[in-house]
């Protein structure tokens, strides 16, 4: 995700509590010419839940998420995000919507010249208008709920991969964000580590609420925090609803792969 300048206050509506915070109608996206990453895909994410997306790889699971952030517009189709079309939207508009995200990437996409704090405090100061002292305070609230409040001073190379996570999450957290997207945060992990990293994200979304979005390819990780999965293959939704119907589904793929059986229309291919 490219980070904005700062942009003019621009009037966006509201998450007002119930219904869907995120529709995709239709969404179809190709590059290059190549058969479609996205074919004719429709999801809905409620407002409040945590919605895992799964799928085998190079099924357009982080294409997906592009578009929910408005970086990519789609081919054919509509992304609505607390009802408003993103591409009906101005570009201002589409980055003041941004500030309302905030985006766990894979390795926690820290700065390597800046430290913790640092890097926690980045979108504070570049978005708002929060003096010092107010940023501090952000910070280091955000800090403690993940347990880093004593190594705000430490550069990225300095701490593991699952407190590099960690740091990423309370950078997604700053901004007091309405929606979170996490794009595969338990790879790279060990087991134990990933564990830990589910039970974070469980109790910071009972404590602050939202709208999260997992990408993931780790089942257990989908089992312990979803309350719908979506499950995406080659480019379509072949199940989108409650987790525990995703699990208890009859349909061959989705029995397949969510057990990990070898026997199945999934391949190596």
């Amino acid at each position: 995700m490219t980070i904005q300048e700062n942009v003019p206050t621009t009037e966006i509506p509201r998450a007002d509590g119930g219904g869907a915070a995120i529709e995709l109608e239709g969404v179809t996206k190709s590059f290059g010419g190549g058969p479609p990453v996205l074919d004719d895909l429709d999801l809905r994410l409620r407002e409040g839940a945590i919605t895992t997306v799964l799928g085998p790889s190079g099924t357009g699971k982080s294409v997906l998420l592009k578009h929910v952030l408005g970086l990519l517009e789609p081919d054919r189709g509509r992304v609505r995000v607390f009802g408003e079309d993103l591409w009906a939207m101005t570009l201002a508009q589409r980055r003041a919507l941004r500030t309302r995200f905030g985006v766990l990437f894979q390795d926690g996409a820290l700065f390597g010249s800046m430290d913790l704090f640092d890097n926690v405090a980045f979108p504070l100061r570049r978005h708002t208008e929060l003096d010092e002292d107010e940023v501090e305070e952000k910070v280091m609230t955000r800090l403690r709920e993940v347990g880093l409040e004593d190594s705000k001073d430490k550069a990225p190379n300095e701490i593991s991969g699952g407190m590099r996570k960690r740091a990423g999450f309370a950078r997604a957290l700053v901004m007091d964000p309405e929606i979170l997207l996490f794009d595969e945060p338990d790879s790279g992990l060990d087991p134990v580590r990933t564990n830990l990293l589910t039970d974070l994200v469980l109790r910071i979304h009972e404590e602050h609420g939202g709208t999260y979005v997992l990408v993931t390819h780790d089942i257990a990780t989908a089992r312990k925090v979803s309350d719908d999965v979506g499950v995406l293959y080659r480019g379509r939704l072949v199940h989108s609803g409650p987790a525990d119907e995703a699990f208890e589904s009859d349909d061959e793929f989705v029995r397949q792969f969510l057990s990990g059986d070898s026997d199945g229309p999934l391949g190596m291919d």
